[in-house]
């Protein structure tokens, strides 16, 4: 070994050690390695930041941004409450999630399935009070194996492909992935959905604030408009959305206060004043097609502003002590809304624009974003720490979801690099304003993009110091000993060990000869060979760098580096124990 090589072996292992111990958060290892690899002299100057123009990084923060503009269209609301309405086991919840993404893998590229489903095992969780990390990493790990079952289906399959036709003369069809990726993917479901129990609950680091200041009484009012899908319902059916998050406390009709019973029936020009936390709110206003505020907007002054909603606690010496919106004339004076009010300790039974400001309230206010600050300190209020509030904000319907499927068919067509297409897909977001901009670069998930982009050289360093190399010859030394299913685990296994360091595709190249060079040594046939190197390198369980999909829930779940090996060892040994026999009774040797 040489020296080169024994020092990228060193910091990686270091690193991995790091990562593992888990004291240092992830992106502060991952710099201190590029450091290392740096000043060892196994990553050269000119390539240290290559990492940040790769494709990989591009791919993870755009679908990010994509992913959370379907989160904010509220199609996931009333997609969850019309397709499974009653579903409320935890189990029942994955294994939906589960299997939509692993069938939906085989057919679109696995991170775009995985974007899709995102928002959904949001809501579950919410529905559930659970973590949405009991939902991700096995959400993740569906979308691995999914991709395993066609051609398209990930890009080592592509890669494997296309080395089939180089050295044989023939390439593998689309679907003749199916039946050993089929057998992987309900085998890897039942797994996931039984044992799921293994991830622990994890919650986003930069989330904890917002717990901490988790407000569940705020009053709010929403008009019954012409066309809205409340006409005709009832109080409960109306409620449904929020799951208990918030209820109706009075009905005005022409001016008159009316009891919301559970079975009372809206009518169009009916006023509803509601209570709840803003989640809830939200739902229901949206899946009611509510209008808040009598429906005056902020854009109604200056569309080509950013609108926000803003959380804000009345301070001792505000002006608005002792005062009412109407009183205010808040929107024709400010241009502002007063969407709702909440106040510790007290249920508020006034209409919103007739309540008196007191100490302490806690409202939210929405307006255009440059101009709040200095409102609020006109208004003598204290800002929450900046969470986003989806209660009124504009909702821009299919738009979200057509740029999602544009994104997913310009890759599943071959028309544009999957990098590009999310790109497109994340620009697209922002121009349509299906995200506010303001809510982009908090999508975007910085931690995770910088540990990427500093681990893609430090990775590089097996390849580039003849590292691989050297995996590929101790892997030719053992092969020539062992019995047929030994050497095709061996080089399955040696697959799923390289793909952490080198991207999939890269690990396919790297490992598709040696595979070929065996079974010729061997007197094999080499399908199975490859198919074993293309499994392999699609399946990285055990940590959050191998696969973009691992990498894309890893913000979200909150989850940790030694997370992904609790449930990620054993499904690698699962499938390992079914693919070899998988692969010998549909691919023989001989």
């Amino acid at each position: 070994m040489a020296t080169q090589q024994f020092l990228a072996f060193t910091v990686i292992g270091l690193m991995m050690a790091a990562f593992v111990w888990g004291r240092i958060r992830y992106d502060i290892v991952a710099m201190c390695s590029l450091l290392m690899a740096i000043a060892l002299g196994v990553v050269p100057f000119q390539a240290a930041f290559s990492g940040f123009s790769d494709e990989i990084v591009i791919i993870v923060g755009s679908a990010l941004v994509v992913s959370a503009g379907v989160a904010r269209s509220g199609l996931v609301e009333a997609a969850v409450q019309r397709f499974v309405p009653q579903l409320s086991s935890v189990r029942a919840q994955l294994a939906v999630l589960v299997i939509v993404v692993t069938v939906l893998s085989a057919f679109v590229k696995n991170i775009g399935a995985l974007a899709i489903m995102i928002p959904v095992a949001f809501q579950f969780a919410r529905r559930s009070n659970v973590s949405a990390s009991v939902f991700l990493m096995p959400m993740a790990f569906g979308a691995l194996i999914g991709g395993l079952m066609t051609q398209v289906g990930t890009s080592p399959n592509i890669v494997v492909s296309r080395v089939r036709a180089e050295m044989v003369g023939q390439s593998f069809s689309m679907f003749d992935f199916t039946p050993v990726g089929a057998t992987l993917a309900v085998t890897g479901i039942v797994y996931l959905v039984l044992f799921y129990r293994l991830v622990p609950e994890r919650t986003r680091e930069t989330v904890s604030v917002d717990e901490a200041i988790e407000i569940r009484n705020y009053v709010s009012e929403a008009a019954v408009a012409k066309g809205s899908g409340a006409v005709g319902k009832t109080v409960t059916d109306l409620v449904k959305p929020a799951e208990g998050g918030a209820m109706v406390t009075s009905i005005v009709r022409a001016d008159h206060r009316v009891t919301p019973l559970p079975d009372s029936v809206l009518a169009e020009g009916d006023v509803l004043v509601l209570e709840g936390n803003p989640h809830a709110l939200d739902a229901i206003i949206t899946a009611g097609k509510l209008k808040l505020s009598s429906n005056r907007s902020p854009l109604d002054r200056e569309r080509s502003a950013e609108i926000e909603a803003i959380e804000a606690v009345i301070g001792e010496h505000s002006p608005l002590i002792d005062m009412s919106a109407q009183r205010l004339a808040m929107f024709d004076r400010y241009n502002v809304n007063l969407l709702a009010v909440s106040r510790h300790g007290e249920r508020i039974k006034e209409r919103l624009g007739q309540i008196t400001f007191r100490f302490g309230d806690v409202i939210v206010l929405q307006g255009q974003s440059s101009g709040l600050p200095t409102l609020l300190r006109e208004f003598g209020c204290l800002p929450l720490a900046k969470r986003t509030i989806m209660l009124g904000s504009v909702r821009r319907g299919l738009i979200p979801l057509l740029i999602l499927f544009a994104a997913i068919g310009a890759t599943a067509l071959g028309l544009l690099p999957v990098s590009i297409a999310f790109f497109a897909g994340a620009v697209a977001m922002v121009l349509f304003r299906a995200i506010p901009l303001g809510e982009v670069y908090t999508a975007i998930d910085g931690p995770i993009l910088i540990m990427l982009a500093t681990l893609i050289p430090v990775s590089d360093a097996l390849r580039t110091t003849g590292g691989t190399e050297l995996i590929a010859q101790w892997l030719t030394h053992f092969a020539y000993q062992l019995p047929p299913f030994g050497a095709l685990t061996l080089i399955l296994v040696a697959a799923m060990a390289v793909t952490p360091f080198l991207n999939n595709a890269a690990t396919v190249l790297v490992m598709a000869p040696i595979a070929t060079s065996f079974a010729s040594t061997l007197g094999f046939r080499p399908e199975a060979f490859l198919m074993a190197v293309a499994i392999g390198a699609g399946c990285d369980f055990l940590t959050p760098i191998g696969h973009q999909c691992n990498t894309l829930v890893m913000g979200p779940g909150g989850y940790r580096f030694s997370d992904y090996p609790r449930l990620g060892l054993p499904l690698s040994v699962i499938i390992v124990l079914t693919a070899v026999p998988a692969l010998m009774l549909f691919w023989p040797l001989t």
